[in-house]
Parts: structure tokens; sequence; C-alpha cells
């Protein structure tokens, strides 16, 4: 007789209607704010204190309902494991040259399928501050990656590492993740992302490892969307395309190299 398998809080398909749950519950509020603006010309989808009140509570909701599904200790879902922190080196040299290569991938997306006016609007918005610069690095190096990650890394991945090999995991859960921004013209650089740090989560087994990472790519968007002119006047943006797309390669595989290395575990076996 075939030994049946235990399976373990999210499979692929929970996952999915886990993600689904989340979006629901932002778009349920979102959407009818959204259609007052745009008739009445307010700003009620962009209130700071909507969207502290929605993105916490929807993101306890979440966490507590996976949690409760999951049946599984806290630290099991979000596990705290030492590593070496050397391992940020190299991830934002990684990111550095991934960020290049990207600006490609993007435009030949844009060609494929030109994004309408409005998204560029709504991308403009998500570095947009109600304090300036620095309430632009709270929501979106800070807040939003300890929301994501606890979701994506934690809840979702311990869930799939469980119940499929770490390839599957990885992947799914970063395609999930690219899914999640419900744009075509993000999801490259969203999926790359959750490639990067789902691999950082099985090698490290650590979920700050994953916030860190996910808070070093978003400051370096803000920083690139904030100071693009003089971030482009540097000598090394003035190599020809080719010369440029090149040196990110090799940086990009000898991050991963580095990558490897730093991120071993300093003791233990990882939980599986």
């Amino acid at each position: 007789m075939e030994e049946y398998r235990v399976k373990y809080y999210p499979t692929i398909l929970q996952g999915i209607h886990l993600v689904i749950l989340y979006i629901f519950i932002q778009t349920v509020v979102d959407f009818p704010l959204a259609v007052i603006d745009y008739y009445k010309g307010t700003e009620y989808l962009y209130n700071p204190v909507k969207k502290i009140a929605l993105g916490v509570g929807s993101v306890v909701f979440i966490l507590l309902y996976g949690i409760r599904k999951a049946k599984a200790p806290v630290l099991e879902i979000f596990p705290i494991k030492l590593f070496n922190p050397l391992v940020f080196i190299p991830v934002v040299t990684f990111l550095w040259g991934a960020h290049n290569i990207l600006e490609d991938v993007n435009i030949w997306v844009e060609k494929l399928l030109p994004a309408p006016p409005w998204f560029w609007e709504l991308f403009d918005r998500i570095f947009e501050g109600d304090y300036g610069f620095m309430g632009a690095f709270l929501k979106v190096a800070v807040v939003a990656p300890v929301i994501e990650e606890l979701i994506f890394r934690g809840l979702i991945f311990n869930g799939f590492r469980k119940n499929y090999n770490g390839f599957v995991a990885v992947f799914m859960s970063a395609l999930l993740f690219s899914l999640f921004h419900l744009n075509p013209w993000q999801m490259p650089a969203t999926f790359l992302l959750g490639l990067l740090l789902g691999w950082l989560m099985l090698r490290t087994n650590n979920i700050f490892v994953a916030i860190i990472g996910h808070s070093i790519n978003n400051a370096m968007v803000l920083l690139t969307v904030t100071y693009w002119q003089q971030i482009r006047e540097h000598s090394i943006y003035l190599l020809e395309r080719n010369n440029l797309l090149l040196l990110s390669a090799l940086v990009m595989a000898l991050s991963i190299v580095l990558m490897y290395f730093t991120s071993i575990p300093w003791f233990g076996k990882r939980r599986r």
C-alpha cells in the first residue's frame, strides 16, 4: 500500500488562495475609494490613515489566518538562525548588476506590451512619501519588505519547502510574489528578486536575511528613481551599453559565488 504523505499548509493551491485573499481584502477597500477619487478629484485612496489601517489590518488578518492553518510554531514559520552578515555585500553587487540588465528587459517588455499612462502615475506614487524622502524610504524600504517577506518567504515558503523540493519551493514562491504585484511591467524584477530571496532562505533559514535583502533592493530602486540624473553621470554609466551589460553579468555571476559561501549556516543543520 502506498504511504499517504501529509500535506503541510500551504500547498501551491493554498498559497494561491492566500495571495488572492490578501489582494481581495485590499481591493474591497481600494476600488471604491479609487472610483470616488477619480470622479470627485479627492485623495481618499492615498490618505495616510487609510493606508496604515488597511495595511496593518489586512496583513495581521492574513498572518493570523495562515499561522492558524499551518498549525506550526511561529519560529518554524519565521525562522531565525545565525547567519554571516557578509552575505549582504554580494547581495548589493548582485542587485546592482541585475538592475542594469533589467532596464533592457523592461524596455523589451514595454515594446511588447506598452504600459498605459496611469501605470506610470501609479508607479511614481509608490515612491512618493507623505513625509518626503524619509516617508518614502519608510514605506518602500522598511514596511513593504517586512510585510511581503513575512507572507511570501515566511508563511508561504515554509509550507512550500515542506511539501516540495527546494527548486519548486523557490520558483513557485517567486512566481506568486511576482504575480502578487499585479502588473507585467514589474514582473521580471519581482520574479528575479523572489528567486534570490527564496534561495537565500534555503541557505540561511533566517527570515531577517530575506527582509533585509528585500529592503536593500527597494532602497536601491528608490535611490535610482530619486537621484536618476546624478547616478547616470557617474563614469561607469558612460560605458557603452554592451560593455555595461557584460560587466553587470560578470558582477552578478561573481556575486552568486560569494553569496553561496557567505550564506553557509554557521552551525547545525538547516531544518527542512
